[in-house]
């Protein structure tokens, strides 16, 4: 098929589709190849993916993954990737601490990238923190974490949510919001509670 007549509307379902298309009996590097040919012309080079998380992607969909191919795409990928060493282990959120630190860290990263025009760096700094909103409101929603845990990771996730709308200002707000009452009588609270357990 050529540009224009896939019928996926999303990135996701485009690699679904390729995939389906290709109709083989398991996906290597000539397949994450042919699908990120795809995802580029119909999205520009910004929506290239690593090729671990396409396989990853067509795995859950049923695809019997050549791993050690997969492998040897993903880090060629990556060591062709201008961004790699700046965001690896970037996203860290086990605590307040590292949260804020983190987003310290892709704050700087993005003020970088306006300074210098950088379309595609700014977008993988926001990527980056919509990725970790949705893990810390996933942890927020698991009963089976304690509720301190819960709390924080819903906590850490407002954070996100607020730097993902005004970056700008969220080194103000979250000086502001630690000092809160409310936000020290929130964990103040469950600190008190877990310890009387």
């Amino acid at each position: 098929m050529k540009q224009g007549e896939w019928k996926a509307r999303t990135k996701r379902d485009l690699m679904i589709e390729v995939w389906e298309h290709l109709d083989c009996e398991s996906v290597g590097a000539k397949e994450l190849e042919t699908i990120a040919a795809v995802v580029r012309e119909q999205f520009g080079d910004g929506a290239i993916e690593s090729p671990a998380s396409v396989a990853r992607l067509l795995a859950d969909e049923g695809a019997e993954l050549r791993h050690a191919e997969v492998l040897e795409s993903d880090v060629r990928w990556r060591s062709n990737d201008p961004y790699e060493a700046m965001f690896r282990n970037v996203l860290k959120f086990s605590d307040f601490e590292q949260a804020a630190a983190s987003l310290k860290r892709l704050e700087n990263l993005r003020r970088q990238f306006a300074r210098t025009k950088d379309k595609q760096g700014l977008r993988r700094v926001s990527e980056t923190v919509l990725k970790g909103k949705k893990r810390a409101e996933m942890i927020a929603r698991n009963p089976k974490v304690d509720k301190r845990k819960r709390a924080e990771k819903s906590e850490i996730a407002e954070w996100f949510t607020v730097w993902l709308r005004q970056p700008e200002i969220f080194e103000d707000w979250l000086h502001l919001r630690r000092r809160s009452t409310d936000f020290r009588e929130r964990f103040d609270r469950i600190e008190k509670v877990d310890s009387e357990k």
